[in-house]
């Protein structure tokens, strides 16, 4: 079976074309259109701008992939999209496109959630991982401790109370005068703090599973704030060293707790643009090792958003027969 999958739920237009023979799932293509340079200007995506970027990339990037797959849409079996959640007004660009295409050439339409894609870019990167597994799923828009019953079933155990982990390296990134995106300046940044300066814990002190990550945030433009005022030099470094490392260990306190109150949950797998933040994945090595877990991370190219993850959630959507028809809706929430 061959699925030709978008993905627009924020500032990546993306089309993919996957194959899946014998259970075995392979991505024939993998095409993505970045806003970044775009956005860089504004500190952070506008979302009106990113929907007009959609509408101008998505049909060249449409028949991009379909040439590196060498495929005709004749040779396509279904087609699959992003319906939620992300920015409304980018979602609806890939939606209605996708469901045009679907019905021009007659083919099914399968509604992927954004999250569960990001889970499923495990499935391309480790073909053994099979739930059940506690998920922990960052981006610049979402972080999430779930609990993975079966390809479908997602239960959601945990959450951010405001911002998102990658939106809050962003800003605290941005007011230190670093470019949009600033995950990657960050990450790399730390290494270079020889004493990190100490910062709140994210993980919010009760028995839930939740952050927040705007207490953190609010305590770093605190602290510039005021040495800035004494005149005092901004230990730059430093600062992303602190943030970082209570960030992190925010998310290990965090998922402490989820594996002790789900024991039967033997492995832990990363999704999201976080996951590419070195740091993270080296502090996750150290907790899965500790407690005798499996941790599955994906690639570095699957970590962002991209249309592969999409099109390798849309199979076990197929599989439970989960299609749509021209009435697909756009959601900015989880449905």
């Amino acid at each position: 079976m061959r699925i030709l999958a978008f993905e627009s739920s924020c500032d990546e237009t993306a089309a993919a074309v996957l194959e899946r023979k014998d259970g075995n799932i392979t991505v024939l293509s993998n095409i993505v259109a970045s806003q970044v340079a775009i956005h860089a200007k504004f500190g952070g995506v506008v979302p009106e701008i990113a929907s007009r970027a959609h509408s101008e990339a998505i049909s060249g990037i449409t028949y991009e992939a379909l040439d590196a797959a060498g495929l005709t849409m004749n040779e396509i079996d279904a087609v699959a999209v992003t319906s939620n959640p992300g920015l409304i007004g980018a979602l609806l660009v890939a939606v209605n496109f996708a469901k045009s295409l679907a019905y021009s050439y007659g083919k099914p339409l399968i509604p992927v959630n954004h999250i569960k894609g990001h889970i499923a870019a495990n499935y391309i990167c480790h073909p053994e991982l099979k739930p059940p597994f506690i998920a922990f799923v960052a981006s610049g828009g979402h972080t999430s401790v779930v609990r993975v019953e079966d390809y479908r079933s997602h239960m959601l155990i945990g959450a951010t109370r405001d911002d998102a982990m990658g939106e809050s390296f962003d800003k605290v990134a941005r007011v230190m005068g670093m470019p949009y995106p600033g995950g990657a300046a960050m990450d790399k940044l730390a290494y270079e703090g020889k004493n990190p300066m100490k910062f709140p814990s994210a993980a919010i002190r009760d028995d839930s599973l939740d952050f927040s990550f705007s207490g953190i945030k609010t305590a770093v433009l605190n602290t510039l704030n005021q040495m800035s005022q004494k005149g005092e030099e901004i230990p730059r470094a430093d600062i992303a060293a602190g943030f970082t490392k209570a960030a992190v260990s925010s998310v290990t306190t965090k998922l402490g707790m989820a594996f002790d109150r789900n024991s039967d949950m033997k492995a832990l797998v990363l999704a999201g643009g976080v996951a590419a933040n070195s740091h993270l994945r080296a502090a996750l090595e150290q907790f899965t090792k500790k407690r005798g877990l499996s941790l599955y991370m994906p690639e570095l190219r699957y970590c962002g958003d991209n249309a592969a993850m999409i099109g390798a959630a849309a199979f076990f959507e197929w599989d439970a027969g989960n299609l749509a028809d021209v009435s697909l809706n756009a959601y900015a929430y989880s449905v």
